[in-house]
């Protein structure tokens, strides 16, 4: 059974053909796929937006959101029921944290449960993890006086602030007041002012497997990607791209007007809903925060895959990603003004899927296409979605 495309594919294949520049037909073998699957496609998306009958996908979500809050209900009923029962009991213990372990485990959520009791979690959590120790509950109590001293003198620095403490009786080194300072933001009035701008670039995420060797000796073996922008009358358009270079393939790709970590995580999944076994392939890109989010590094993790990164303003690090946004540029980013965010986001799938993939040949690949290619070079097996 064929795996299913991508929804973002579809969305942009449904608005290719909602232009009626081409036949159906023809549009349809310019994107791979089937004429009685666009159709299908297109019909789906008329009932979507209200163009025929049927459930449309906001009717959908609507009722899967009465069922969430339905059940959401039930567990909040079910909380107060055994919550009233549990503090009418004698000799009642001075937390309320057991409760909330044992709603968790008959399956109810802490966030609700915490949520109804008027609880917060983190402290639940310490809770369950171990309990306080005798230097937690010591410095909290020093942080409690830090915290006074401070209040009373904002011009003392920790060294002051220190020497105020022990005064008072508590037992702190210096270092140790400096770190719960720290941690707490008590800054002197007339201290440094801390830089929070974010300029400097941050740690790399991955250790360099590439190093500027853009070859590889099968599909799904080595990924490239990055991110490109471009401005239109509505604002800027984004661009991230995931790219195969045994056949110099786009494999996925996610357009959206911010640069949140989610674009980079949609392209990546996109990638790996088309190519199916991808377990061990590098995926190469530079230090952006995107690729360094939380966000994209489980989502490499899920998949088994295998992060890759340059060097801090190294653009041939990543030379073989650049030179398909240098196409890009050329072809369809600087050709004309472009008015609309999804004027451009429809020229620029068009060019990818039309004519960067199935007419224009490459000198590296034989003077094949990036299809033919891999249609050539491949097994069925091995063959992409």
């Amino acid at each position: 059974m064929p795996r299913p495309h991508p929804k973002e594919f579809r969305d942009d294949v449904v608005a290719v053909a909602r232009r009626g520049e081409a036949p159906i037909a023809q549009i349809a073998k310019d994107f791979g796929i089937s004429e009685s699957c666009l159709r299908n496609w297109l019909q789906r998306a008329d009932v979507a937006d209200g163009h025929r009958l049927g459930v449309t996908t906001a009717e959908s979500a609507e009722l899967r959101e009465l069922k969430r809050r339905n059940r959401l209900l039930e567990q909040e009923n079910e909380i107060l029921r055994r919550a009233a029962a549990y503090l009418s009991q004698a000799n009642l213990p001075k937390m309320m944290y057991p409760l909330v372990k044992e709603f968790a485990a008959d399956g109810i959520p802490v966030t609700v449960t915490c949520r109804v009791l008027k609880l917060a979690r983190q402290p639940y959590y310490r809770w369950l993890a171990r309990p306080v120790t005798a230097r937690e509950l010591d410095e909290a109590f020093l942080a409690n006086a830090l915290f006074d001293a401070h209040h009373d003198d904002p011009e003392f620095g920790y060294r002051l602030l220190a020497d105020e403490v022990r005064a008072a009786g508590h037992t702190g080194c210096d270092r140790r007041v400096w770190r719960i300072c720290a941690a707490n933001r008590w800054w002197s009035v007339f201290g440094k002012k801390r830089s929070t701008n974010g300029k400097k670039p941050g740690p790399p995420a991955h250790d360099d497997h590439v190093r500027r060797d853009f070859t590889a000796s099968g599909p799904n073996v080595l990924w490239l990607t990055d991110i490109t922008e471009h401005r239109t009358g509505q604002g800027k358009l984004y661009l991230c791209a995931v790219k195969d270079v045994y056949a110099n393939r786009i494999v996925g790709y996610s357009i959206s007007d911010r640069m949140k970590s989610r674009i980079a995580v949609d392209a990546l999944a996109m990638a790996v809903a088309r190519r199916g076994k991808v377990t061990g392939c590098i995926v190469h890109s530079d230090r952006g925060s995107q690729f360094r989010s939380r966000k994209y590094l489980a989502a490499l993790r899920r998949h088994d895959l295998t992060g890759s990164m340059g060097q801090v303003a190294s653009a041939g690090d990543n030379a073989a990603m650049e030179s398909f946004f240098a196409l890009l540029q050329n072809n369809v980013l600087d050709r004309r003004r472009w008015h609309t965010r999804h004027d451009l986001r429809i020229a620029i799938v068009t060019w990818i899927e039309r004519t960067y993939h199935r007419r224009r040949r490459q000198a590296r690949l034989g003077r094949l296409t990036p299809i033919e290619f891999e249609t050539i070079m491949t097994t069925p097996a091995d063959q992409a979605a």
